[in-house]
């Protein structure tokens, strides 16, 4: 089973208009009620894959009790910490057409120490029956801070694969408890590393400083852009299927699903990222998040490219020989 653990979620409103017009007053004619966040994205798309999975996150107030309902509907199993503030929220203004005009969010919650020891205490009892911990997007910071680095410890404890997908300033202490596999975005190299990634050299150099952590597989995004990744230190870019982009929101997250399906499969390497980068686009083509089903992913003939960057991987020929 894998585990996905979301520290920041999110409940979308998303409204769709006809028209937008600046500094007027803008009446939408539908309203949508979604679940945000990166870990939660993933198990949506782990489970229309079939991967049996959990999903773990914090949920409070009337918001919480939205999210939890919602989940219900789309069959995830949600397991939820409870926190005393209303767990935060985003209004998305959408035209008809799927494109995203403009997107608020509130503040992040405030998690308390006491609220952060009780999902440590909740997580540590279901890590055990995972085969795969992924962590998952921001942290709200403050008491949260710690949650990450910790669960990454533990998983280890008890020899579970570790996937991270986060930023900020928890980010330098994830890296630093040596997860197996890292995925992230320029973006937040740059801003949470303060590596600039100007270059192919700046972007190999970034690789060989994840693995000298520890870190076996990285993948830097870049949009849709190539992606850099690296095995050990061996260095590859994936060339990414050209698509028709609707909204690339939770791009990053369909990536990840499709390369935790094959390690689930025991997939190799090319294999998994192949998988994970058709999602990625097959994501972007659509307005809906991590919702690919197994039938479009098949029906997807544009298959991405990887190419080894620099020294290869030397092949060793152990057939039986006379």
């Amino acid at each position: 089973m894998v585990l996905t653990v979301t520290l920041n979620p999110l409940l979308e409103r998303r409204l769709y208009f006809s028209e937008l017009t600046s500094g007027q007053v803008n009446r939408s004619h539908r309203e949508e009620l979604k679940i945000g966040g990166k870990g939660i994205n993933v198990s949506r798309q782990l489970s229309n894959l079939g991967i049996k999975n959990q999903a773990i996150t914090f949920l409070g107030g009337e918001n919480g009790k939205h999210i939890r309902r919602i989940a219900k509907e789309e069959q995830l199993d949600l397991l939820a910490v409870n926190i005393k503030e209303n767990t935060r929220w985003g209004c998305l203004a959408i035209k008809d057409d799927f494109k995203l005009e403009n997107t608020f969010f509130s503040p992040s919650n405030n998690i308390t120490e006491k609220e952060a020891d009780e999902f440590l205490t909740r997580i540590g009892k279901v890590v055990q029956n995972s085969s795969i911990v992924s962590l998952n997007g921001s942290s709200p910071g403050g008491a949260a801070d710690k949650i990450f680095p910790e669960i990454i410890k533990l998983a280890k404890k008890y020899d579970k694969f570790v996937v991270l997908d986060t930023y900020g300033k928890h980010l330098k202490e994830c890296i630093t408890e040596a997860p197996e596999l890292l995925r992230i975005n320029k973006d937040e190299v740059e801003h949470s590393l303060n590596i600039k990634l100007d270059s192919d050299k700046a972007y190999k150099e970034a690789l060989d400083y994840f693995y000298s952590k520890g870190v076996k597989i990285s993948y830097i995004s870049n949009g849709a852009e190539n992606t850099w990744a690296s095995k050990f230190n061996f260095h590859y870019k994936i060339v990414n299927p050209k698509v028709t982009e609707i909204d690339g929101t939770g791009s990053g997250d369909a990536f990840l699903s499709g390369v935790i399906y094959g390690l689930e499969k025991a997939l190799i390497f090319d294999e998994f990222s192949v998988l994970g980068a058709k999602l990625g686009a097959i994501n972007a083509s659509d307005h809906e998040v991590c919702n690919v089903s197994f039938s479009a992913l098949e029906s997807f003939t544009d298959n991405p490219l990887i190419e080894s960057v620099g020294k290869k991987m030397k092949i060793l020929d152990d057939s039986p020989t006379i």
